[in-house]
């Protein structure tokens, strides 16, 4: 369960010092996968267990407000990926996860901004509003500008 341990009780750390700029450039995200937790902590094996419980059930406490602010209002996905942060500073998985998500999210923001995608979007949103003003020009030649409701003065 624990990347950072090699079976003997005695804890590894995967990255150091000394990896603190990657050869690629300083990508923040080329930061060693791993526990983050201090070393005193890392150091024995029930207190780091213990540590990584508390650690999920806080995570999954955020995630699951995240999931209820998903249909009420509020950050509902925001909530979720904090929750999902809350989860990497311990666990490898839900790193790889955010570095997932943070790759994925770039690439959708550089294909948003490119030229084409815009002319696009905006012909497509012009095209849009075309249709819905001939609907409700339609709707006031049929029907005028008539309440949906029927209101009489008493």
């Amino acid at each position: 369960m624990n990347t950072g341990s090699d079976g003997s009780g005695e804890v590894t750390t995967v990255s150091g010092p000394a990896e603190a700029e990657p050869e690629t450039g300083g990508a923040q995200e080329e930061r060693g996968l791993g526990s983050r937790a201090p070393g005193f902590i890392k150091a024995r094996r029930v207190l780091h267990m213990s540590w990584q419980v508390g650690v999920f059930v806080i995570g999954l406490a955020v995630v699951v407000a995240g999931i209820i602010m998903l249909p009420l209002p509020g950050p509902g996905w925001v909530v979720i990926f904090g929750g999902m942060a809350i989860w990497a500073t311990e666990f490898v998985w839900a790193q790889l996860v955010l570095r997932w998500t943070k790759r994925k999210v770039t690439e959708a923001a550089q294909r948003a901004l490119d030229p084409a995608v815009r002319r696009r979007n905006l012909t497509l949103t012009v095209i849009g509003l075309v249709i819905v003003a001939v609907l409700l020009a339609i709707y006031l030649w049929k029907f005028g500008v008539v309440m949906p409701w029927k209101i009489k003065d008493q």
